[in-house]
């Protein structure tokens, strides 16, 4: 069995996040190798096949050109997977290199299962099983969902190449403008989720954080909701934290939230169902109705 994994570069660095490509890897147990659209300087430490372009004749960005380079080392390797992260880049370009190869294709895999691959549906409320037929068969990953994995090593240069038409430049990356608090500084942070009922009812998770002298966040339901401003959300589409305490109110805990929260030094999770994904996570998990138990528990610190 073999993976044919796509790293992603920025500014012309290996971003951090590619080597859970291999974590992924590791648990499928498949043989490596790697495409990157980047320079010599961005090369992984991983001692396999390294499929090399450069990004200053190819872009860090180019569809057409891209899936073109991805569909060469396909070529060239016959793998059984060709694997991106489940990011800006994976997103866009996995269904264009699916149509290409004319393979099927599974996206937001978040776990191995038998003779398949785990992935959220139903606005992250349930996971299917998907059990693609053929090869190869191209998978894109949530982030956070498998851990990175540093194999080590020199990798086995490959230069690679490919003809095409590109119907689009890539300019550069514009940063996004940050409002409200920056999250990534603070030290306690309480967070509100779904759970937490209503807009109305935000306030009360708001006194809590003033008792612990913390910022509130938010998971993704509640931004798109419109209950709080995009800037507080914590996960992988919002802002990674890493606080000494985490509180967590009514959040069920979906992977793109715990990607973005799972670091911190001490979580407590605040969940009426017992057997939340946020429990996995927390160091203390309270059984409790989030309106009923927080008043009080914001009440008994205030004294």
């Amino acid at each position: 069995m073999k993976a044919l994994l796509v790293g992603e570069c920025r500014d012309g660095k290996l971003l951090e996040y590619s080597y859970e490509l291999f974590g992924f890897a590791s648990r499928l147990g498949a043989e490596t190798a790697m495409v990157l659209i980047g320079t010599e300087g961005a090369l992984p430490s991983y001692g396999g096949t390294v499929y090399l372009a450069d990004a200053g004749r190819y872009g860090e960005y180019n569809p057409d050109l891209h899936k073109r380079l991805v569909q060469a080392a396909v070529e060239r390797e016959k793998p059984d997977y060709v694997v991106f992260l489940h990011t800006s880049y994976g997103w866009d370009l996995a269904p264009r290199v699916a149509a290409l190869l004319k393979a099927p294709q599974v996206s937001e895999v978040v776990a191995l299962a038998e003779g398949g691959f785990e992935r959220p549906c139903c606005s992250q409320k349930m996971r299917q099983v998907v059990k693609p037929v053929g090869a190869p068969v191209v998978l894109t990953l949530q982030g956070g969902a498998f851990p990175a994995l540093v194999p080590g090593g020199t990798p086995q240069q490959e230069p690679l190449e490919a003809e095409g038409e590109a119907r689009g430049e890539f300019l550069g990356y514009e940063a996004a403008v940050r409002k409200g608090v920056d999250l990534t500084r603070a030290e306690v942070i309480v967070s509100a989720g779904r759970g937490v009922g209503k807009k109305e009812n935000l306030p009360v998770i708001a006194e809590l954080a003033k008792v612990l002298g913390g910022e509130v966040g938010a998971s993704r339901p509640v931004v798109d909701s419109g209950w709080m401003e995009a800037g507080a959300q914590v996960g992988v589409t919002g802002q990674t934290v890493s606080p000494k305490l985490y509180v967590a109110c009514g959040i069920s805990g979906a992977i793109q939230h715990l990607a973005g929260m799972k670091k911190s030094g001490f979580i407590i999770a605040i969940n009426k169902d017992k057997d939340a994904p946020i429990g996995e996570v927390a160091d203390v998990l309270v059984v409790a109705d989030v309106m009923q138990f927080v008043p009080a528990l914001t009440a008994k610190l205030a004294k």
